[in-house]
C-alpha cells in the first residue's frame, strides 16, 4: 500500500543520514618506539617533557640505543595516524565499521610491514605509497612519570610525493570521505605541504569538513612554517591545538594574548577563511578545561574532570597521544552529526582512556562511552 511503502522509504531516508560520515587521515605514519626513561636519558639527547621536536643527525643514534638499553613498546603512531585509529575504535563501538582511512608514506621493512598489520587489525584503510629506498619513519617515546617527550626521525614519512594523491587507490579514499584531518607535520616536507592543499581544495569544491591540528609549537614558531600552516587554516572548518601551542601561535602573531586559551581561541576562530562555513577552535589544556570557540567570538569552557572521567594521579601510565586521542574522539562524534557537547565529552573519553594505557593504545575492549 502506499502509506506503507511512504513508511518504508521514510525509515530507509532515516537510516541513511544516521550513518557516520566517513574520515580521511593524511600525515607523517611513524612506528613508536616507546619506553620508559630517566631523567639521565631525556639530558642526553637534549629532550624536553610534553614537547616533540624533529630529530637532527646527533639524535639518529638514539632509536638503537633506546631497544639496547630498555624495554620498548612498537605502536603504530604519528599524530594524525594516532587520531584516525581512535576515532575508528570509538565509532567502532558505535556499530560504525570501516569509516576511516589513513594516507602517508611508508618503507618497505618490517617496521612498515607493522604498521599496516596494526591498522587493519584497527579496521583503518591503510593506504601508502611504499618506497624501498628509504625506511619507515620512527619515533622516539620517551616517557617519564607519565609525561612524554617526541623525537621523531620522519624517514620515509617525509617522502611522501603528492603524485601517489593521483592514484586510484587514494582517489577512491578521497571521494569516499566526507572529514578530512591533518597534523601540522606534512607541512615541513613537499609531498606533504602540495597534498594539505589539494585536500583543502577537494574539501572546498565538494563542501566537506576540513580539521587540522597545530600540532606542535615549533610549527607555530618558526616564519616559513607558521606562514603555510595560517595558510591552511583559511581552508579549515575545526582547528585543534593544546595550550603551549595556541600560546606559541599568539606569540608568533604578536597577539600579546600570554596563556589566555580562551582568547587565543577567539583569535584563531576568527583568522581569515574562505569557507561559508564558520570556523571552530579548539585548545585542550591538558586537565584544565577544553576551550571552545566560534568565529563570532562565542567561547564555551568544558570541563575535563568529571567529564567523563574522575582520574587520580595514580591512574596516569603514559600522556602519549593523549591530544591525538582527544581529536580522534571529537571526530567519531562528529561524524555522527552530534552536538559540540557530546564532541568534547568523548574527546575527553578518548584521551583519559589512553593515558591510563601505555601509549597511544585501545587495546581490545571496546569503548563505553555514554553521551
Amino acid at each position: 500500500p502506499p502509506v506503507a511503502s511512504r513508511a518504508l522509504l521514510h525509515r530507509a531516508a532515516s537510516l541513511t543520514t544516521a550513518m557516520a560520515k566517513s574520515i580521511l587521515g593524511f600525515g607523517n605514519p611513524l612506528l613508536d618506539i616507546s619506553a620508559t626513561v630517566e631523567q639521565a636519558v631525556l639530558d642526553e639527547w637534549g629532550a624536553q617533557l610534553n614537547n616533540a621536536i624533529l630529530a637532527e643527525e646527533k639524535h639518529l643514534p638514539l632509536y638503537k640505543k633506546l631497544t639496547e638499553t630498555h624495554t620498548v613498546d612498537y605502536i603504530a603512531g604519528g599524530a594524525t595516524l594516532n587520531s584516525i585509529r581512535v576515532a575508528q575504535w570509538m565509532l567502532s563501538g558505535a556499530g560504525e565499521k570501516d569509516k576511516s582511512a589513513f594516507i602517508g608514506c611508508i618503507g618497505v621493512d618490517e617496521f612498515g610491514a607493522t604498521l599496516k598489520k596494526q591498522l587493519a587489525e584497527d579496521g583503518v584503510k591503510g593506504v601508502f605509497m611504499e618506497q624501498k629506498e628509504t625506511p619507515t619513519g620512527t619515533c622516539a617515546v620517551l616517557v617519564k612519570d607519565a609525561e612524554r617527550s617526541l623525537i621523531a626521525n620522519l624517514a620515509a614519512a617525509e617522502k611522501y610525493d603528492a603524485s601517489h594523491f593521483s592514484s586510484d587507490a587514494a582517489k577512491e579514499a578521497v571521494e569516499a570521505s566526507q572529514i578530512f584531518y591533518m597534523a601540522g607535520f606534512p607541512l615541513t616536507h613537499p609531498g606533504g605541504q602540495a597534498t594539505v592543499t589539494s585536500i583543502c581544495e577537494h574539501a572546498a569544491k565538494e563542501g566537506k569538513t576540513v580539521c587540522m591540528n597545530v600540532s606542535a609549537p615549533f610549527i607555530a614558531e618558526v616564519p616559513p612554517l607558521r606562514e603555510m600552516l595560517l595558510a591552511a587554516f583559511e581552508w579549515c572548518d575545526f582547528i585543534f591545538c593544546n595550550e603551549s601551542e595556541a600560546a606559541a601561535l599568539s606569540k608568533g602573531l604578536g597577539w600579546e594574548l600570554g596563556e589566555d586559551s580562551a582568547e587565543i581561541a577567539k583569535k584563531i576562530a576568527a583568522l581569515p577563511s574562505k569557507r561559508a562555513t564558520p570556523r571552530t577552535a579548539i585548545v585542550t589544556q591538558g586537565s584544565e578545561a577544553t576551550v571552545v570557540a566560534s568565529a563570532a567570538g562565542e567561547c564555551t569552557s568544558y570541563p575535563v574532570k568529571g567529564n567523563p572521567w574522575e582520574l587520580t594521579k595514580e591512574m596516569l601510565v603514559d600522556t602519549n597521544g593523549a591530544g591525538d586521542a582527544f581529536v580522534g574522539g571529537f571526530l567519531s562524534q562528529l561524524a555522527m552529526a552530534k552536538d559540540m557537547a557530546t564532541c568534547v565529552k568523548a574527546g575527553h573519553y578518548a584521551a583519559g582512556t589512553i593515558i591510563q594505557r601505555a601509549g597511544c593504545t585501545t587495546g581490545t575492549t571496546p569503548p563505553d562511552f555514554k553521551p
